[in-house]
């Protein structure tokens, strides 16, 4: 599978930000029908907030994932020269797309693209199943630890910032530092 990752440019922005709400829906909505308890007030797994933050948030490199010439996906990543220990905020591939190697692929690209990587680290909600399976079987992370109702420890997230809830953090170690044990 040959896809492209572009940055994403200011015109893309809005169209960026609804595809991300629906791809991201569409997995609770498989999940839970029209029911889900886990959707916003607005009626979004993840809200524009959270997307425009992950986006404006020092640090972060958004693209857009393209498919023969045609946008199926994105990207939002924290990079952090200093440590290496990066973040993988948002992947997505748009619904339509699913199952034609698009999210690996793009997996693969992102890890070329920050070679100097040593830590790389995300989450998915816990109903999540595909993306469960995607991160640890196919793309090598490890479930690190499970952030539900009873147990979210103060200090991981800034203080009035939408926290994960019923969700997995993943980590994948690409590399060791100097010093590193194991």
């Amino acid at each position: 599978m040959e896809i492209e990752l572009v940055p994403l440019a200011e015109s893309d922005r809005e169209q960026f930000i609804l595809d991300t709400q629906w791809a991201f829906r569409y997995g609770a909505m498989i999940e839970f029908g029209e029911r889900d308890r886990s959707l916003g007030p607005d009626g979004e797994i993840i809200s524009r907030k959270t997307i425009e933050r992950s986006i404006d948030e020092p640090g972060s490199v958004s693209y857009r994932i393209l498919c023969g010439g045609k946008t199926v996906g994105g990207v939002i990543l924290k990079i952090d020269e200093t440590t290496r220990r990066n973040h993988l905020e948002i992947l997505f591939v748009s619904p339509e797309e699913h199952t034609r190697g698009i999210g690996y692929s793009a997996w693969k690209a992102i890890e070329k693209m920050y070679p100097e990587t040593e830590i790389w680290e995300t989450c998915t909600p816990y109903f999540e199943k595909r993306n469960i399976h995607f991160y640890v079987n196919k793309c090598g992370f490890q479930i690190d630890r499970f952030w539900c109702g009873s147990f979210r420890p103060s200090g991981e997230l800034p203080d009035g910032e939408e926290g994960p809830a019923d969700m997995f953090r993943l980590v994948k170690v690409m590399r060791r530092s100097p010093g590193q044990g194991g």
